[in-house]
């Protein structure tokens, strides 16, 4: 009886140290974003997908909602542009496309009812590569729109979070 003590008690241990060893480094999961603000507002450009992004990314992971007039928000989040693209990356020996590379750029700035600016023009980059084969065309187009998607929906969460880091950030002014 003590030898199964004594394995479990082992086995737990070895289940156990990893999981404290991360702890113990200060790795936590990403939790919600805890935001200042009770109402946010969308206005500027954004394409319908990322401004469903941003949206959803607002709603489930904050505790704050979405105005859809600008005067009953406390914070207006200007998208002032939404460019996806794709360059080519590689050819094969055949003189064919076998990679390319999606991007995303999104320009935004956040401020408040007072005008006064929480983030000023900013813009946020994101790429990612993908291989590409003629004979697999249709499955490539579905894996590409899968990227853009997930890309967007990182952007909105990045987006957030910098408004977040800004809004909690001690202002400096000037005379």
């Amino acid at each position: 009886m003590s030898t199964n003590r004594l394995r479990r008690a082992m086995l737990g241990l070895i289940v156990s140290a990893p999981i404290g060893g991360l702890l113990a480094c200060g790795y936590r999961l990403r939790g919600m974003v805890d935001l200042p603000f009770q109402v946010i507002a969308i206005t500027g450009n954004p394409s319908p997908p990322l401004r469903a992004d941003i949206q959803t990314s607002i709603l489930t992971g904050t505790d704050v909602k979405v105005a859809i007039n600008p005067k009953d928000a406390d914070l207006i989040l200007e998208i002032t542009n939404d460019i996806s693209g794709r360059e080519i990356l590689a050819y094969n020996s055949a003189g064919q496309v076998s990679a390319y590379r999606l991007n995303i750029r999104v320009g935004f700035r956040a401020y408040d009812l007072a005008g006064a600016e929480i983030i000023p023009d900013s813009e946020i980059y994101m790429t990612r590569d993908m291989d590409f084969s003629n004979t697999t065309v249709l499955a490539t187009d579905v894996q590409q729109q899968q990227f853009l998607s997930l890309m967007r929906k990182d952007l909105a969460v990045q987006i957030l979070r910098r408004v977040s880091a800004a809004a909690k950030a001690p202002r400096s002014r000037t005379f």
